[in-house]
Protein backbone atom coordinates (compact mmCIF):
# COMPACT_ATOMS: atom_id res chain seq x y z
CA UNK A 1 0.00 0.00 0.00
CA UNK A 2 1.38 3.37 -1.01
CA UNK A 3 1.41 6.06 1.72
CA UNK A 4 0.88 9.60 0.49
CA UNK A 5 2.65 12.64 1.93
CA UNK A 6 -0.62 13.83 3.48
CA UNK A 7 -1.17 10.47 5.20
CA UNK A 8 2.39 10.42 6.52
CA UNK A 9 2.03 13.95 7.90
CA UNK A 10 -1.27 13.05 9.58
CA UNK A 11 0.22 9.91 11.12
CA UNK A 12 3.18 11.89 12.43
CA UNK A 13 0.89 14.47 14.04
CA UNK A 14 -1.18 11.76 15.69
CA UNK A 15 1.98 10.06 16.99
CA UNK A 16 3.31 13.34 18.41
CA UNK A 17 0.01 14.02 20.17
CA UNK A 18 0.01 10.52 21.65
CA UNK A 19 3.55 11.05 22.89
CA UNK A 20 2.58 14.35 24.54
CA UNK A 21 -0.46 12.74 26.15
CA UNK A 22 1.73 9.90 27.47
CA UNK A 23 4.20 12.38 28.92
CA UNK A 24 1.43 14.35 30.63
CA UNK A 25 -0.06 11.13 32.02
CA UNK A 26 3.27 9.93 33.35
CA UNK A 27 3.94 13.35 34.84
CA UNK A 28 0.61 13.22 36.69
CA UNK A 29 1.71 9.93 38.24
CA UNK A 30 4.92 11.53 39.46
CA UNK A 31 7.33 9.56 37.28
CA UNK A 32 8.12 10.91 33.81
CA UNK A 33 10.54 9.42 31.27
CA UNK A 34 13.64 11.53 30.68
CA UNK A 35 12.57 12.30 27.12
CA UNK A 36 9.31 13.95 28.21
CA UNK A 37 10.79 16.87 30.13
CA UNK A 38 13.79 19.12 29.85
CA UNK A 39 16.70 18.02 32.03
CA UNK A 40 16.48 19.22 35.63
CA UNK A 41 18.95 19.97 38.41
CA UNK A 42 21.31 22.03 36.32
CA UNK A 43 24.15 23.82 38.15
CA UNK A 44 23.12 27.07 39.75
CA UNK A 45 20.99 28.61 42.49
CA UNK A 46 17.37 29.75 42.24
CA UNK A 47 16.39 32.60 44.57
CA UNK A 48 12.90 32.29 46.08
CA UNK A 49 11.21 35.38 47.51
CA UNK A 50 8.52 33.96 49.80
CA UNK A 51 8.34 35.87 53.10
CA UNK A 52 6.87 39.30 52.38
CA UNK A 53 3.66 41.24 53.02
CA UNK A 54 1.44 42.48 50.20
CA UNK A 55 0.53 45.75 51.87
CA UNK A 56 4.02 47.04 52.70
CA UNK A 57 7.17 45.46 51.29
CA UNK A 58 10.48 45.91 49.55
CA UNK A 59 9.75 43.15 47.07
CA UNK A 60 10.62 45.21 43.99
CA UNK A 61 13.97 46.32 45.44
CA UNK A 62 14.86 42.82 46.65
CA UNK A 63 13.91 41.30 43.30
CA UNK A 64 15.94 43.91 41.35
CA UNK A 65 18.98 43.37 43.57
CA UNK A 66 19.08 39.59 43.11
CA UNK A 67 18.00 39.73 39.46
CA UNK A 68 21.27 41.63 38.83
CA UNK A 69 23.12 38.40 39.61
CA UNK A 70 23.37 35.50 37.17
CA UNK A 71 20.67 33.55 39.06
CA UNK A 72 16.98 32.92 38.37
CA UNK A 73 14.61 34.70 40.78
CA UNK A 74 11.06 33.55 41.60
CA UNK A 75 8.43 35.36 43.65
CA UNK A 76 6.36 32.65 45.37
CA UNK A 77 2.94 33.71 46.64
CA UNK A 78 -0.60 32.39 46.93
CA UNK A 79 -1.70 35.02 44.39
CA UNK A 80 -0.03 37.88 42.54
CA UNK A 81 0.99 40.60 45.02
CA UNK A 82 -1.54 43.37 45.55
CA UNK A 83 -1.02 46.27 45.18
CA UNK A 84 0.85 45.22 42.02
CA UNK A 85 4.64 45.21 42.33
CA UNK A 86 6.81 46.32 39.37
CA UNK A 87 9.01 43.25 39.14
CA UNK A 88 11.94 43.07 36.71
CA UNK A 89 11.15 41.25 33.48
CA UNK A 90 13.53 38.42 34.37
CA UNK A 91 11.78 37.70 37.67
CA UNK A 92 9.14 34.98 37.54
CA UNK A 93 5.94 34.68 39.59
CA UNK A 94 4.87 31.31 40.98
CA UNK A 95 1.22 31.51 42.16
CA UNK A 96 0.28 28.67 44.51
CA UNK A 97 -3.49 29.12 44.80
CA UNK A 98 -5.69 27.92 41.93
CA UNK A 99 -8.44 30.16 40.55
CA UNK A 100 -11.74 28.58 39.53
CA UNK A 101 -12.09 30.25 36.11
CA UNK A 102 -8.44 29.97 35.05
CA UNK A 103 -6.05 27.15 34.23
CA UNK A 104 -4.48 25.82 37.42
CA UNK A 105 -0.90 26.61 38.38
CA UNK A 106 1.54 23.78 37.86
CA UNK A 107 0.61 20.95 40.21
CA UNK A 108 4.22 20.52 41.32
CA UNK A 109 5.97 23.81 42.23
CA UNK A 110 9.34 22.07 42.13
CA UNK A 111 9.07 21.90 38.34
CA UNK A 112 9.66 25.66 38.26
CA UNK A 113 13.08 25.22 39.86
CA UNK A 114 15.67 23.75 37.50
CA UNK A 115 18.81 24.44 39.51
CA UNK A 116 20.51 22.10 41.96
CA UNK A 117 20.31 24.60 44.80
CA UNK A 118 17.72 27.02 46.05
CA UNK A 119 17.95 30.00 48.40
CA UNK A 120 15.13 31.59 50.41
CA UNK A 121 15.79 35.33 50.64
CA UNK A 122 13.79 37.45 53.10
CA UNK A 123 12.18 40.69 51.99
CA UNK A 124 14.50 43.69 52.20
CA UNK A 125 17.74 41.77 51.59
CA UNK A 126 20.35 43.04 49.17
CA UNK A 127 22.52 40.80 47.01
CA UNK A 128 26.29 40.42 47.40
CA UNK A 129 28.10 39.06 44.32
CA UNK A 130 29.51 35.61 45.02
CA UNK A 131 27.86 35.20 48.44
CA UNK A 132 25.27 32.66 47.32
CA UNK A 133 27.99 30.67 45.58
CA UNK A 134 30.09 30.69 48.75
CA UNK A 135 27.09 29.36 50.67
CA UNK A 136 26.63 26.63 48.08
CA UNK A 137 30.30 25.67 48.26
CA UNK A 138 30.13 25.58 52.08
CA UNK A 139 27.16 23.23 51.87
CA UNK A 140 28.86 20.88 49.44
CA UNK A 141 32.12 20.88 51.41
CA UNK A 142 30.44 20.23 54.77
CA UNK A 143 29.37 16.67 54.05
CA UNK A 144 27.81 14.51 56.72
CA UNK A 145 24.33 15.49 57.80
CA UNK A 146 24.65 19.17 56.87
CA UNK A 147 21.78 20.02 54.54
CA UNK A 148 21.26 23.72 55.30
CA UNK A 149 23.43 26.82 55.17
CA UNK A 150 22.29 30.12 56.67
CA UNK A 151 23.78 33.59 56.26
CA UNK A 152 22.63 36.55 58.36
CA UNK A 153 20.84 39.58 56.94
CA UNK A 154 21.71 42.96 58.41
CA UNK A 155 24.20 44.04 61.04
CA UNK A 156 22.83 42.06 64.03
CA UNK A 157 24.42 38.60 64.27
CA UNK A 158 21.85 35.79 64.33
CA UNK A 159 21.37 33.75 67.48
CA UNK A 160 22.17 30.07 67.14
CA UNK A 161 19.66 27.72 68.80
CA UNK A 162 19.30 24.04 69.51
CA UNK A 163 15.98 22.61 68.36
CA UNK A 164 14.50 19.32 69.44
CA UNK A 165 11.13 18.30 68.00
CA UNK A 166 9.19 15.64 69.95
CA UNK A 167 6.37 14.36 67.72
CA UNK A 168 4.95 12.04 70.38
CA UNK A 169 4.34 14.96 72.74
CA UNK A 170 3.51 17.50 70.00
CA UNK A 171 6.34 19.75 71.26
CA UNK A 172 9.24 21.75 69.79
CA UNK A 173 11.94 22.76 72.30
CA UNK A 174 14.48 25.47 71.65
CA UNK A 175 17.64 25.97 73.67
CA UNK A 176 20.81 27.99 73.61
CA UNK A 177 23.23 25.76 71.77
CA UNK A 178 26.88 25.19 72.48
CA UNK A 179 29.24 27.12 70.17
CA UNK A 180 28.90 25.71 66.68
CA UNK A 181 25.82 23.60 67.58
CA UNK A 182 22.88 24.93 65.63
CA UNK A 183 19.56 23.52 64.49
CA UNK A 184 17.78 26.87 64.15
CA UNK A 185 18.61 30.54 63.89
CA UNK A 186 16.85 33.49 65.51
CA UNK A 187 16.91 36.55 63.29
CA UNK A 188 16.64 37.20 59.52
CA UNK A 189 18.74 34.86 57.38
CA UNK A 190 19.15 33.69 53.82
CA UNK A 191 18.67 29.92 53.76
CA UNK A 192 20.30 27.75 51.09
CA UNK A 193 19.75 24.04 50.52
CA UNK A 194 19.67 21.51 47.74
CA UNK A 195 16.55 21.65 45.60
CA UNK A 196 15.94 17.93 45.97
CA UNK A 197 16.05 18.27 49.77
CA UNK A 198 13.65 21.19 49.80
CA UNK A 199 11.02 19.46 47.71
CA UNK A 200 11.40 16.21 49.64
CA UNK A 201 9.84 18.05 52.60
CA UNK A 202 6.08 17.77 53.07
CA UNK A 203 5.72 21.55 53.47
CA UNK A 204 8.50 23.05 51.35
CA UNK A 205 6.96 26.49 50.84
CA UNK A 206 5.16 27.00 54.16
CA UNK A 207 5.49 30.29 56.02
CA UNK A 208 7.18 31.58 58.07
CA UNK A 209 9.90 30.02 55.94
CA UNK A 210 12.78 29.72 58.46
CA UNK A 211 10.59 28.14 61.16
CA UNK A 212 9.01 25.73 58.67
CA UNK A 213 12.38 24.63 57.31
CA UNK A 214 14.09 24.39 60.72
CA UNK A 215 11.34 22.23 62.26
CA UNK A 216 11.18 19.87 59.30
CA UNK A 217 14.98 19.68 59.18
CA UNK A 218 15.19 18.90 62.91
CA UNK A 219 12.74 16.04 62.46
CA UNK A 220 15.10 14.57 59.86
CA UNK A 221 18.35 15.20 61.73
CA UNK A 222 19.65 17.65 59.15
CA UNK A 223 22.63 19.75 60.15
CA UNK A 224 22.76 23.54 59.78
CA UNK A 225 25.87 25.59 59.08
CA UNK A 226 25.85 29.35 59.75
CA UNK A 227 28.11 31.56 57.62
CA UNK A 228 29.75 34.59 59.24
CA UNK A 229 29.43 36.96 56.27
CA UNK A 230 26.11 38.82 56.16
CA UNK A 231 23.90 40.11 53.38
CA UNK A 232 23.09 43.81 53.72
CA UNK A 233 19.55 44.88 54.57
CA UNK A 234 17.80 47.68 52.74
CA UNK A 235 17.20 50.94 54.53
CA UNK A 236 13.47 51.21 54.94
CA UNK A 237 11.31 53.80 56.69
CA UNK A 238 9.70 52.58 59.92
CA UNK A 239 6.43 50.76 59.33
CA UNK A 240 3.26 52.58 60.28
CA UNK A 241 1.47 51.42 63.47
CA UNK A 242 -1.34 49.98 61.36
CA UNK A 243 1.11 48.09 59.13
CA UNK A 244 2.90 46.71 62.20
CA UNK A 245 -0.42 45.55 63.62
CA UNK A 246 -1.36 43.84 60.35
CA UNK A 247 2.05 42.21 60.03
CA UNK A 248 2.00 40.89 63.60
CA UNK A 249 -1.46 39.41 63.11
CA UNK A 250 -0.46 37.76 59.84
CA UNK A 251 2.67 36.30 61.39
CA UNK A 252 0.60 34.86 64.22
CA UNK A 253 -1.99 33.43 61.83
CA UNK A 254 0.68 31.83 59.63
CA UNK A 255 2.47 30.42 62.63
CA UNK A 256 -0.75 28.81 63.89
CA UNK A 257 -1.38 27.28 60.46
CA UNK A 258 2.21 26.07 60.19
CA UNK A 259 2.23 24.45 63.63
CA UNK A 260 -1.08 22.75 62.92
CA UNK A 261 0.33 21.34 59.68
CA UNK A 262 3.57 20.24 61.39
CA UNK A 263 1.77 18.64 64.34
CA UNK A 264 3.27 20.98 66.95
CA UNK A 265 0.97 22.22 69.71
CA UNK A 266 3.56 23.68 72.06
CA UNK A 267 6.85 25.51 71.57
CA UNK A 268 9.20 25.82 74.54
CA UNK A 269 11.42 28.81 73.83
CA UNK A 270 15.06 29.16 74.80
CA UNK A 271 14.16 31.54 77.65
CA UNK A 272 11.60 29.11 79.08
CA UNK A 273 8.51 30.87 77.74
CA UNK A 274 5.92 28.76 75.95
CA UNK A 275 3.77 29.26 72.87
CA UNK A 276 0.60 27.15 72.63
CA UNK A 277 -1.15 26.18 69.41
CA UNK A 278 -3.71 23.64 70.57
CA UNK A 279 -7.23 23.78 71.94
CA UNK A 280 -8.48 26.19 74.59
CA UNK A 281 -11.66 27.17 76.42
CA UNK A 282 -13.23 28.64 73.28
CA UNK A 283 -12.34 25.81 70.91
CA UNK A 284 -13.21 22.16 70.53
CA UNK A 285 -10.75 19.68 71.96
CA UNK A 286 -7.94 18.35 69.79
CA UNK A 287 -9.41 14.87 69.24
CA UNK A 288 -12.79 13.38 68.48
CA UNK A 289 -14.89 10.64 70.02
CA UNK A 290 -12.80 7.89 71.60
CA UNK A 291 -13.51 4.34 70.39
CA UNK A 292 -12.45 1.18 72.22
CA UNK A 293 -10.68 3.33 74.86
CA UNK A 294 -8.14 4.25 72.16
CA UNK A 295 -8.00 7.89 71.00
CA UNK A 296 -7.05 8.54 67.40
CA UNK A 297 -3.76 10.14 68.42
CA UNK A 298 -2.55 6.82 69.91
CA UNK A 299 -3.11 5.12 66.57
CA UNK A 300 -1.01 7.89 64.99
CA UNK A 301 1.90 7.11 67.36
CA UNK A 302 1.33 10.18 69.54
CA UNK A 303 0.33 10.88 73.12
CA UNK A 304 -2.21 13.30 74.54
CA UNK A 305 -1.71 16.80 73.10
CA UNK A 306 -0.07 19.02 75.75
CA UNK A 307 -2.89 21.58 75.55
CA UNK A 308 -5.32 18.79 76.47
CA UNK A 309 -3.18 17.69 79.41
CA UNK A 310 -3.04 21.30 80.56
CA UNK A 311 -6.83 21.58 80.33
CA UNK A 312 -7.31 18.29 82.20
CA UNK A 313 -5.00 19.45 84.98
CA UNK A 314 -6.90 22.72 85.26
CA UNK A 315 -10.26 20.95 85.28
CA UNK A 316 -9.14 18.37 87.86
CA UNK A 317 -7.80 21.08 90.16
CA UNK A 318 -11.04 23.03 89.83
CA UNK A 319 -13.32 20.04 90.43
CA UNK A 320 -11.43 18.73 93.44
CA UNK A 321 -11.42 22.23 94.90
CA UNK A 322 -15.19 22.49 94.50
CA UNK A 323 -15.74 19.05 96.03
CA UNK A 324 -13.48 19.75 98.98
CA UNK A 325 -15.13 23.12 99.64
CA UNK A 326 -18.56 21.46 99.63
CA UNK A 327 -17.49 18.53 101.83
CA UNK A 328 -17.88 15.85 99.14
CA UNK A 329 -15.60 12.89 99.81
CA UNK A 330 -13.72 11.93 96.64
CA UNK A 331 -10.65 9.93 95.61
CA UNK A 332 -8.56 9.35 92.49
CA UNK A 333 -9.81 6.38 90.52
CA UNK A 334 -8.50 4.07 87.79
CA UNK A 335 -5.93 5.47 85.40
CA UNK A 336 -5.77 8.77 87.28
CA UNK A 337 -4.59 6.99 90.44
CA UNK A 338 -2.13 5.05 88.27
CA UNK A 339 -0.77 8.35 86.99
CA UNK A 340 -0.43 9.69 90.53
CA UNK A 341 1.39 6.54 91.67
CA UNK A 342 3.76 6.48 88.69
CA UNK A 343 4.36 10.14 87.94
CA UNK A 344 2.45 12.35 90.33
CA UNK A 345 0.59 13.49 87.20
CA UNK A 346 -1.87 12.45 84.50
CA UNK A 347 -0.64 9.53 82.40
CA UNK A 348 0.87 11.09 79.24
CA UNK A 349 -1.58 9.29 76.93
CA UNK A 350 -4.75 9.60 79.08
CA UNK A 351 -7.72 11.58 77.82
CA UNK A 352 -9.77 12.15 80.99
CA UNK A 353 -9.52 12.16 84.79
CA UNK A 354 -11.51 9.75 86.97
CA UNK A 355 -12.69 10.53 90.49
CA UNK A 356 -14.77 8.35 92.78
CA UNK A 357 -17.22 10.12 95.11
CA UNK A 358 -19.54 9.05 97.89
CA UNK A 359 -23.03 9.05 96.38
CA UNK A 360 -24.56 10.26 99.64
CA UNK A 361 -22.46 13.45 99.48
CA UNK A 362 -23.65 14.57 96.03
CA UNK A 363 -26.26 16.99 97.33
CA UNK A 364 -23.61 18.99 99.18
CA UNK A 365 -22.20 20.43 95.93
CA UNK A 366 -24.73 22.65 94.15
CA UNK A 367 -23.21 22.08 90.72
CA UNK A 368 -23.30 18.32 91.17
CA UNK A 369 -26.82 18.44 92.58
CA UNK A 370 -27.98 20.44 89.54
CA UNK A 371 -26.37 17.92 87.19
CA UNK A 372 -28.03 15.06 89.09
CA UNK A 373 -31.37 16.81 88.56
CA UNK A 374 -30.79 16.62 84.82
CA UNK A 375 -29.58 20.17 84.28
CA UNK A 376 -26.30 20.90 82.49
CA UNK A 377 -24.95 23.85 84.44
CA UNK A 378 -21.97 26.12 83.82
CA UNK A 379 -20.25 27.31 86.97
CA UNK A 380 -18.77 30.73 87.61
CA UNK A 381 -15.44 29.78 86.02
CA UNK A 382 -16.91 28.34 82.82
CA UNK A 383 -16.70 24.60 83.64
CA UNK A 384 -19.76 22.62 82.56
CA UNK A 385 -21.29 20.05 84.97
CA UNK A 386 -23.71 17.47 83.55
CA UNK A 387 -24.94 13.91 83.84
CA UNK A 388 -23.23 11.49 81.47
CA UNK A 389 -25.37 10.02 78.70
CA UNK A 390 -23.84 6.56 79.23
CA UNK A 391 -25.14 5.96 82.75
CA UNK A 392 -25.41 7.14 86.34
CA UNK A 393 -22.24 9.15 86.62
CA UNK A 394 -21.27 12.78 85.99
CA UNK A 395 -18.89 14.82 83.91
CA UNK A 396 -17.30 18.19 84.39
CA UNK A 397 -16.14 19.60 81.05
CA UNK A 398 -13.40 22.17 80.56
CA UNK A 399 -16.01 24.35 78.82
CA UNK A 400 -19.11 24.12 76.66
CA UNK A 401 -16.92 24.07 73.57
CA UNK A 402 -14.04 21.97 74.82
CA UNK A 403 -15.30 18.63 76.10
CA UNK A 404 -12.18 17.50 77.92
CA UNK A 405 -13.57 16.28 81.19
CA UNK A 406 -13.33 14.82 84.66
CA UNK A 407 -15.62 11.83 85.29
CA UNK A 408 -17.27 11.60 88.72
CA UNK A 409 -18.30 8.06 89.70
CA UNK A 410 -20.83 7.82 92.58
CA UNK A 411 -20.07 4.82 94.84
CA UNK A 412 -21.96 3.67 97.91
CA UNK A 413 -21.06 1.09 100.58
CA UNK A 414 -22.89 -2.23 100.75
CA UNK A 415 -21.72 -4.69 103.35
CA UNK A 416 -18.31 -3.04 103.60
CA UNK A 417 -17.81 -3.05 99.80
CA UNK A 418 -17.94 0.03 97.60
CA UNK A 419 -20.20 -0.48 94.60
CA UNK A 420 -22.04 1.64 92.05
CA UNK A 421 -24.94 1.45 89.64
CA UNK A 422 -23.16 1.91 86.30
CA UNK A 423 -20.49 -0.45 84.98
CA UNK A 424 -19.00 0.14 81.56
CA UNK A 425 -17.23 -3.20 81.25
CA UNK A 426 -13.68 -1.89 81.67
CA UNK A 427 -11.39 -4.50 83.28
CA UNK A 428 -10.58 -2.14 86.17
CA UNK A 429 -14.25 -1.33 86.78
CA UNK A 430 -14.75 -3.48 89.90
CA UNK A 431 -16.01 -3.25 93.47
CA UNK A 432 -13.51 -2.80 96.30
CA UNK A 433 -13.46 -2.83 100.14
CA UNK A 434 -14.45 0.47 101.76
CA UNK A 435 -11.44 0.09 104.04
CA UNK A 436 -9.34 1.58 101.20
CA UNK A 437 -11.11 4.89 101.91
CA UNK A 438 -10.86 4.78 105.71
CA UNK A 439 -8.98 7.02 105.75
CA UNK A 440 -8.29 8.63 102.39
CA UNK A 441 -4.79 10.07 102.04
CA UNK A 442 -3.35 13.08 100.17
CA UNK A 443 -1.14 12.49 97.12
CA UNK A 444 0.56 14.74 94.58
CA UNK A 445 -1.32 14.82 91.30
CA UNK A 446 -1.22 17.14 88.29
CA UNK A 447 0.35 20.03 90.18
CA UNK A 448 -1.86 19.96 93.28
CA UNK A 449 -2.72 17.67 96.19
CA UNK A 450 -5.62 15.26 95.69
CA UNK A 451 -7.17 12.59 97.88
CA UNK A 452 -6.56 8.90 97.19
CA UNK A 453 -7.14 5.44 98.68
CA UNK A 454 -4.84 4.70 101.61
CA UNK A 455 -3.03 1.81 99.92
CA UNK A 456 -2.62 2.83 96.29
CA UNK A 457 -0.59 -0.23 95.28
CA UNK A 458 -3.07 -2.76 96.67
CA UNK A 459 -6.00 -0.77 95.27
CA UNK A 460 -4.45 -0.61 91.79
CA UNK A 461 -3.44 -4.26 91.75
CA UNK A 462 -6.99 -5.19 92.72
CA UNK A 463 -8.22 -3.21 89.74
CA UNK A 464 -5.49 -3.76 87.13
CA UNK A 465 -3.59 -6.83 88.32
CA UNK A 466 -0.12 -7.40 89.83
CA UNK A 467 2.64 -5.01 88.80
CA UNK A 468 0.18 -2.39 87.53
CA UNK A 469 2.35 0.51 88.66
CA UNK A 470 5.61 -0.83 87.19
CA UNK A 471 4.16 -2.06 83.89
CA UNK A 472 2.44 0.79 82.03
CA UNK A 473 0.17 -0.07 79.14
CA UNK A 474 -2.32 1.69 76.88
CA UNK A 475 -5.99 1.44 77.90
CA UNK A 476 -6.84 -1.23 75.32
CA UNK A 477 -3.74 -3.27 74.38
CA UNK A 478 -5.81 -5.34 71.96
CA UNK A 479 -6.07 -2.23 69.76
CA UNK A 480 -2.74 -0.55 70.49
CA UNK A 481 0.13 -1.66 72.69
CA UNK A 482 2.71 0.59 74.31
CA UNK A 483 6.05 0.20 72.56
CA UNK A 484 4.43 -0.76 69.24
CA UNK A 485 4.29 2.82 67.91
Amino acid sequence: MRVTLCQATLAGAIGLNLLLLYCAWRGGLGGSPPSCRPPRAVPGITVLLRDFEDFENDLAGTARSFASLPVPVLVVAETAPYPPVPLPAAVGLLPLRPVADRPPPLAHPELHVRTRHVAFVPDGTRAVPGQLERMRDALEESGGDTRLVAAPVGSVPPRCLELRVEPRTWTARYGTGAPGVCQAVEGPVVLLLRTRDLFALPFPLARPVPTAIFVQAALRGWGLRVMPAAFPAARRPPASPHARWKAENLVETRRWQLMRDLGVKREVLADGRERWYGCGKETARCFGTVHAQTPQYLLAGRWTPPCCLRALRETARHVTGQLEAAGVRYWLEGGSLLGAARLGDIIPWDYDVDLGIYQEDMGKCRWLAAAAAGEAVEDAEGFLWEKAAEGDFYRVHYSRSNRLHVDLWPFYPRGGVMTKDTWLGHPQDVEFPESFLQPRVPVSFAGFTAMAPNNARAFLELKFGPGAIENPEYPNPAVKRLGKD
